[in-house]
């Protein structure tokens, strides 16, 4: 279902595919939609099929042109003297092709008019033959403005997620060199001191960096993967500070499987230390509680 489903969207992707169809469409409708005049499929297709390169040219003429570059930046005089302009040229046009080029082909045994006489009757022709030339133009531009949108949207969700990711790497960026800074420095005073905590600190730090160089890497982690970061954590800490921290902690999680992102509980205890402990003169007091 997903194939299809990209595939679908591959295809309407697809911009001359996707107007192939629209016009492909509008031709194909013909014998329900034409005039009532027109009482024979083959005439409806005839007729439809000659209108089909005004109705076309006037169509993108408006989407592509009008919209855009006259009437989206505010150019409204020029705009409405463009489209003006152009709907009685078009106007024009359709009822002649109508009059002289499917008439003919049909064979119908009607009296051609001439192009005086449709300029004489001005209003009728233009009024007559406005939404023949436009009807299904307002429709694709209409489909197209909803495409449009929905484009728009489904760009600002990506951008969304993508400034989401970057946030999030951005702060395991943030994390990684001043913890490991810290954490080494302590493990080098206690190697120089030949003390019995360098191979647990050295554990400790292995697990803690193979967590967030590989294990982070997913969307989601179980929450009682983050709660033995933050235990790791806290142990190279109470190591650094000594009788300096005293330190509380309670966890109350029903479900450690629990999902959560990676290292945002970490992020607030680590400014926990660098915030509320390094900088303070006497005993630094950190209450934990998840």
């Amino acid at each position: 279902m997903e194939r299809e489903n990209n595939l679908l969207d591959r295809l309407l992707q697809n911009r001359i595919l996707t107007h192939t169809m629209f016009w492909l469409t509008v031709w194909l409708i013909a014998p329900v939609t034409s005039n009532e005049s027109i009482t024979e499929i083959r005439e409806a297709f005839l007729f439809r099929g000659v209108a089909m390169p005004v109705k076309i040219a006037a169509t993108y003429l408006l989407a592509y042109y009008q919209i855009p570059k006259l009437l989206q930046k505010k150019k409204y005089i020029q705009f409405v003297i463009s489209f003006a302009i152009s709907s009685i040229v078009f106007s024009f046009i359709y009822r002649f092709n109508n009059v002289h080029i499917a008439e003919r082909l049909a064979g119908l045994p009607y009296p051609r008019e001439s192009l005086l006489q449709m300029v004489n009757e001005f209003w009728f022709t233009y009024l007559a033959y406005f939404m023949r030339v436009y009807f299904y133009g307002f429709i694709f531009i209409f489909i197209k403005i909803v495409k449009g949108r929905s484009a728009e949207k489904h760009r600002i969700e990506i951008l969304e997620k993508e400034k989401a990711t970057a946030e999030l790497n951005f702060l395991k960026a943030q994390i990684h060199p001043h913890f490991l800074f810290n954490t080494l420095n302590n493990l080098y005073a206690l190697t120089l001191e030949k003390s019995d905590q360098a191979p647990v600190v050295v554990s400790k730090l292995s697990e803690i960096l193979d967590y967030m160089l590989y294990q982070s890497k997913e969307n989601k982690v179980p929450v009682g993967k983050e709660i033995e970061l933050i235990e790791h954590y806290i142990d190279l800490e109470k190591l650094r500070y000594g009788d300096r921290l005293s330190l509380e902690r309670k966890y109350e999680v029903a479900d450690p499987q629990a999902p959560i992102a990676p290292l945002i509980l970490l992020s607030i205890i680590e400014n926990a230390f660098k915030h509320g402990v390094s900088g303070a003169l006497r005993q630094a007091h950190i209450n934990i509680f998840l």
